[in-house]
């Protein structure tokens, strides 16, 4: 058996979800976004698959109370995950044939369509069903999940927890894991439910904890799409009526105003805010002209770092950046 014969066997890819952008028009969706490197989403994608797992199963099994009987020497017991979908007829590696621009570029992150055996869920005992979703940019990971009835928020600071990282080797491809609470159309009306919505959650839970005023920050994230479509506007000449995103300071007041509805003692504070509001500009493949995503949540200061700019905390410390601050 060949090297990446052997290796595609531990650990196989799902397939895109192609279904996915018309879903994720309709209703909204959790998920988690993961920022990886360029050229090796392949790569991360596995890795992902890997740290995602095990949160996802000790959620399944604190939540139904299903737990497997295993034998002491095994570890880890192999499982279908039901990725969906289109069809199973003669699934082969089709490693190379998609676009540069794509999501599967440069070798790295073809679109493997055979399924994983990972055990993230499983369709049949009603857990979490996770979809690859296909992007138009490199560097970027995305799955989705219909199912809303769990806290990405949770998994991805069980993640960054120090008693965590000891279990797993450190991450080598994926840098960042941002979790998404609830996607949504990016429109001022979806924006402004969506986060009072979330905010409101948020608040509830944490009432008891906040003293005084809460200070919060505001991140809206496009990834480069605003480039593109730039490029698009040009080549439709004397087109003035295409769709334009949605700046910042229009998106700052959106979310502001959702905020201040709910809390309407709280301040902006971009240095040291206890909670902050990320707007994520989703570059989904396959989307119609002139629709566009956005995913939102709201992060506890213990998930994110201001510094050089808002964004959640990496899975791996820079030991540089570590040293800098000791002195």
């Amino acid at each position: 058996m060949k090297p990446w014969e052997q290796h595609s066997a531990v650990i196989s890819l799902p397939r895109y979800d192609y279904r996915a952008p018309s879903s994720l028009l309709d209703r909204p969706h959790s998920g988690f976004l993961i920022t990886c490197t360029i050229k090796r989403e392949k790569s991360a994608t596995k890795e992902a698959i890997s740290i995602l797992e095990k949160h996802l199963c000790s959620l399944k099994s604190n939540n139904s109370n299903i737990m497997e009987s295993s034998d002491s020497d095994v570890s880890v017991k192999k499982r279908k995950v039901c990725f969906e979908e289109a069809d199973n007829e003669n699934l082969k590696d089709t490693e190379g044939e998609e676009t540069t621009n794509e999501l599967s570029v440069s070798g790295e992150g073809a679109d493997d369509p055979t399924l994983s055996s990972s055990n993230m869920s499983e369709n049949k005992t009603g857990t979490l069903i996770p979809s690859l979703v296909k992007l138009t940019r490199s560097g970027l990971l995305l799955f989705t999940f219909s199912n809303n009835n769990f806290s990405p928020v949770n998994i991805v600071s069980d993640i960054l927890q120090p008693h965590s990282s000891r279990d797993l080797r450190a991450p080598r491809w994926c840098h960042r894991i941002f979790p998404i609470q609830s996607t949504c159309s990016l429109k001022k009306d979806d924006i402004h439910a969506v986060v009072s919505k979330l905010f409101k959650q948020y608040m509830d839970d944490e009432k008891k904890k906040i003293e005084g005023p809460i200070k919060f920050a505001v991140g809206y994230n496009r990834r480069g799409i605003e480039e593109t479509e730039m490029k698009n506007q040009k080549s439709k000449e004397g087109s003035s009526n295409g769709p334009t995103l949605m700046n910042r300071d229009d998106c700052f007041k959106i979310v502001a105003g959702a905020v201040k509805e709910i809390a309407p003692d709280s301040v902006v504070d971009l240095k040291n805010p206890q909670v902050a509001v990320f707007i994520e500009l989703l570059p989904i493949s396959g989307l119609p002209q002139g629709a566009f995503v956005v995913a939102v949540s709201i992060l506890p200061s213990e998930l994110i770092t201001t510094k050089p700019r808002l964004c959640v905390k990496a899975l791996v410390v820079d030991a540089k950046t570590t040293k800098e601050k000791k002195r």
